[in-house]
């Protein structure tokens, strides 16, 4: 006799139903699980990966991190808007000129355990 339990036919196999049934309680909001995505897509992109970065030392324009990022003002402040509408970087205006910051230290400490990560062996 075999130890596999089905519970529903769309469910497949489940082994341990007791862990099944406590994982399923853990679970989030499914609209989190989607903010979640979006948030680590939006870094998956090695520009804006860059700019976060940078952000991480100091405050920047945007002409600034064009010259650091090696892309036009355009395409950053493209990257831009998509982190600021996720809450990454935050700006202020000084003039004419509007500086981005990271929004946060929650930002600062993803990258920093998202680095350390790659650097271990």
């Amino acid at each position: 006799m075999s130890d596999t339990v089905v519970l529903d036919q769309s469910e497949g196999r489940i082994v341990e139903p007791e862990k099944v049934s406590a994982a399923r309680e853990t679970l989030l909001k499914e609209e989190t699980y989607a903010d979640l995505a979006e948030t680590f897509r939006a870094l998956g992109d090695s520009n804006r990966a860059k700019i976060i970065y940078t952000l991480l030392h100091q405050e920047m324009c945007v002409c600034d991190l064009a010259a650091v990022v090696g892309a036009t003002e355009s395409a950053i402040s493209q990257h831009l808007r998509v982190l600021r509408n996720l809450r990454v970087v935050k700006n202020r205006k000084d003039g004419k000129l509007v500086y981005y910051a990271l929004n946060d230290d929650h930002i600062r400490d993803l990258l920093d355990v998202c680095l350390a990560h790659l650097r271990h062996e």
